[in-house]
């Protein structure tokens, strides 16, 4: 039988437990005051670091918006260590150790849920880091071809040149090749034309040379030059490569222009001729002699019907 005390018995107990507990607290009151002196000192530290963070992160980050997220990030680890060094101080290790398991479940759960969000994340604030990139560059990637208009931590706004903004994830831009045309502050234009085959490659090198250099807006002009790229069907290849700061003034479409203008002068100029596709049929090759008889005996062969033909219409007239 499970015998049940009496109320002294049972105050006396509850006092036992009672002052019991009072002890433990007084015993600790020392180390709860130093615990908590401990987390305000941390939350003011965390404040001041908060703010040196944000300013030095502002002033090597293009983006604000990472950098105020950096600086956040900062402030909640220095946080949590003041918070974790308090509670270790009164003696609760195995708090510590439940929140820092608890924390690492939650964040993975976060990660395994929000996986296309955190990693976009990830990647802004990788890229701004490394800076591949700045508000106003043209790049291209991944078909996308055009201006950076505005830099965020999930995605970039690229302002194609047709006039359209076009917002792209940052794991893209992250993941495949980038190029940034803006970056070196120069650009080569390429201009394909073709010259007869009766025409001198050098001489239409020199021409073309020399007119592209006429040019203000023509940068490097010892590099201005044109090569011969092959034999096409109705006339020699040529490439003509000159440089231009990129960007700036005239823009590339008004300088690519005004340089096949240039080319097409030039040859003009020089007598020199930019051939319309042309077709030879040479019998004399190897198997051309056969082409040409088999050829004759067929226009012999619509001779002969023909006439034939001319034969029976005038009989059946008479």
């Amino acid at each position: 039988m499970i015998s049940i005390p009496s109320i002294d018995e049972a105050e006396k107990l509850i006092e036992e437990k009672l002052g019991g507990w009072f002890d433990v607290v007084i015993s600790h009151i020392p180390n709860f005051i130093v615990a908590i002196l401990i987390a305000i000192v941390f939350s003011i530290l965390a404040r001041f670091a908060g703010k040196l963070m944000k300013n030095v992160l502002r002033r090597s980050l293009d983006s604000k918006q990472i950098a105020d997220l950096m600086a956040s990030i900062f402030k909640v680890i220095v946080l949590c260590i003041g918070l974790f060094i308090a509670l270790d101080f009164v003696g609760l290790k195995g708090t510590v150790t439940s929140l820092l398991a608890g924390a690492g479940i939650v964040g993975l759960a976060i990660g395994f849920a929000f996986q296309d969000m955190t990693e976009n994340l990830i990647a802004g604030i990788a890229m701004g880091v490394r800076k591949p990139f700045k508000t106003g560059d043209v790049i291209e990637t991944d078909d996308v071809f055009g201006s950076i208009h505005s830099i965020n931590l999930r995605n970039t706004l690229i302002e194609s040149f047709y006039g359209q903004l076009i917002l792209v994830p940052n794991k893209v831009l992250f993941r495949n090749v980038l190029k940034n045309y803006t970056t070196l502050g120069i650009r080569r234009i390429e201009v394909p034309v073709g010259i007869s085959y009766g025409d001198d490659i050098e001489k239409a090198k020199d021409v073309i040379v020399e007119k592209i250099n006429e040019f203000d807006f023509v940068i490097r002009k010892d590099e201005t030059a044109v090569y011969a790229e092959g034999f096409g069907d109705s006339s020699i290849n040529l490439l003509v490569w000159f440089w231009i700061k990129y960007p700036g003034e005239p823009d590339f479409m008004t300088v690519r222009h005004k340089g096949i203008v240039a080319v097409k002068q030039a040859l003009d100029e020089a007598d020199i001729s930019i051939p319309f596709p042309i077709r030879t049929l040479d019998f004399g090759i190897k198997g051309g002699e056969k082409l040409d008889a088999m050829i004759s005996d067929k226009i012999s062969q619509q001779s002969s019907n023909k006439d034939s033909s001319d034969g029976a219409d005038s009989s059946q007239s008479e």
